[in-house]
């Protein structure tokens, strides 16, 4: 059986609500969901859609690296938003990490997120051969 293996970033949440950043078990791993927040933990680029895709983009590949995989082993994002009018935005952000490596993706209005400063809130899985 393959070991699991965990990545955190020490946001507050994680141990608050009990969860890691991303979770590796064999070539499988997932990120839960990433907000745009900075290293002391708190909001980056309020109000700036693309901004925050962007901040949320690099903490996944932060925990991806931590792991083992890179943003080219990603296979599937979901991309939750409050205000699905900035889809371009968070698609040029998107887009600006994946031209190459086009993953499945969705994007989802949602109702909001834990702070009212977020507007977005993205998922990654990727798969990393074990070979």
């Amino acid at each position: 059986m393959s070991e699991v293996k965990r990545a955190f970033t020490g946001a507050r949440w994680e141990a608050e609500v009990g969860y890691c950043r991303a979770i590796r078990k064999g070539g499988h791993i997932w990120v839960t969901g990433t907000v745009s927040v900075d290293d002391a933990g708190q909001p980056f680029a309020v109000g700036d859609p693309e901004g925050q895709a962007r901040r949320a983009f690099e903490i996944i590949e932060t925990a991806l690296a931590e792991l083992g995989a890179t943003m080219g082993d990603v296979m599937r994002t979901r991309i939750y938003v409050t205000d699905i009018s900035h889809w371009e935005a968070f698609g040029r952000a998107h887009g600006e990490v994946f031209r190459q490596h086009p993953p499945a993706t969705t994007m989802i209005e949602v109702s909001r997120f834990i702070a009212p400063e977020f507007l977005v809130e993205i998922e990654a899985d990727a798969f990393v051969s074990e070979e």
